[in-house]
């Protein structure tokens, strides 16, 4: 698990620019499967179980992560950007990046403190107004190494800690692939379809796409969700917990799930003893926003890993609860299929 997963983060793709962890997972793909790839860059796998499914199911993770795109090269070569996907201001200050095809080091800079007055002490600086440095003496140096439209990623390495803990960039959503490819390997009971999707972060296009192309009657959403189980936060604020399993939604800001199908995953999750808990607050979308308008309509769950700092180089999930997501979606989707 931590060796395939840690293989997955250490590879670069934000929305649109998703090649080399396709090309990765591709690789690592069973001989029993087919596989093709849409016009988009969705991976649409087909496994064949022992038995033809009644119904088709589809699983699926996204392979994309948020990032920066530079949108400009000042004249001191330092680059503008604009984000792909949602980044909070707080989440990018000072943080290490790789930069363009060739993944130069940088490191996203702001104004010096000691320059600072009256509010902008206590405020974090407006995204306008954060360059990434380079380390580039001028313009034609930067262009020497970086090009409009280049991205640039988070430089953070997945590392265990605690108790169980993994820390790394891009977790959400290579969990939710590595996930899938585990499953892949597996042998199952029922045919079933995998899609390893494009440009989440930026809308579940991609996934709606593959939908279309699957055609499914049942799908499952390998996701990583918000965890605020930290200090100073309390309730049903903190959205889901760490350790405590795989999280069920009941609604997102893009998804009504289905009561049958909610209600269905809490209670193969109560008969095989997986650790399960609901996501207590309605906020975010993943890619079942998409999927479940497709064609004529798609019962969709999402099933995700709690994942505390989501969207920053330091995503922070526990093993405890990749396992139960995994475990409970390949449960679910043996029960859909039939």
């Amino acid at each position: 698990m931590i060796e395939r997963l840690t293989a997955l983060c250490s590879l670069y793709g934000t929305s649109g620019r998703e090649d080399a962890v396709r090309d990765y997972i591709i690789s690592e793909l069973p001989e029993n499967v087919e596989y093709s790839v849409d016009a988009i860059g969705n991976l649409i796998v087909f496994k064949k179980g022992k038995k033809r499914a009644a119904h088709r199911v589809m699983l699926c993770a996204h392979m994309d992560e948020v990032g920066m795109m530079i949108t400009h090269i000042t004249e001191e070569g330092f680059l503008k950007f604009g984000n792909v996907g949602g980044i909070s201001v707080s989440a990018l200050c000072g943080k290490a990046v790789r930069v363009g095809k060739q993944l130069v080091s940088g490191v996203l800079g702001m104004k010096p403190v000691h320059l600072l007055h009256g509010d902008e002490e206590k405020q974090y600086p407006k995204q306008e107004e954060m360059v990434i440095d380079i380390g580039a003496e001028n313009r034609a140096q930067a262009e020497e190494y970086v090009s409009l439209g280049d991205c640039a990623y988070f430089d953070s390495a997945v590392v265990p800690f605690g108790d169980g803990y993994l820390k790394g960039r891009a977790l959400d959503d290579r969990a939710g692939c590595a996930i899938l490819l585990e499953l892949l390997h597996r042998e199952t009971e029922y045919d079933l379809w995998f899609a390893f999707t494009v440009q989440e972060e930026t809308g579940t296009g991609g996934a709606g796409a593959a939908a279309y192309r699957i055609d499914p009657e049942y799908a499952i959403v390998l996701e990583a969700t918000t965890a605020s189980d930290v200090d100073g936060v309390s309730g049903e604020k903190k959205v889901c917990l760490l350790g405590k399993g795989a999280v069920v939604s009941q609604m997102d800001k893009r998804t009504v799930y289905l009561p049958k199908m909610y209600e269905k995953t809490f209670a193969i999750a109560a008969e095989k003893g997986i650790p399960a808990q609901p996501k207590t607050v309605v906020a975010g979308g993943n890619d079942a926003g998409h999927i479940f308008k497709t064609r004529g309509g798609v019962a969709v769950q999402a099933i995700s890993l709690p994942c505390r700092y989501l969207h920053s180089p330091s995503c922070v999930i526990c093993e405890r609860d990749y396992i139960a997501s995994r475990n409970l979606a390949a449960a679910l989707a043996e029960e859909l299929a039939k």
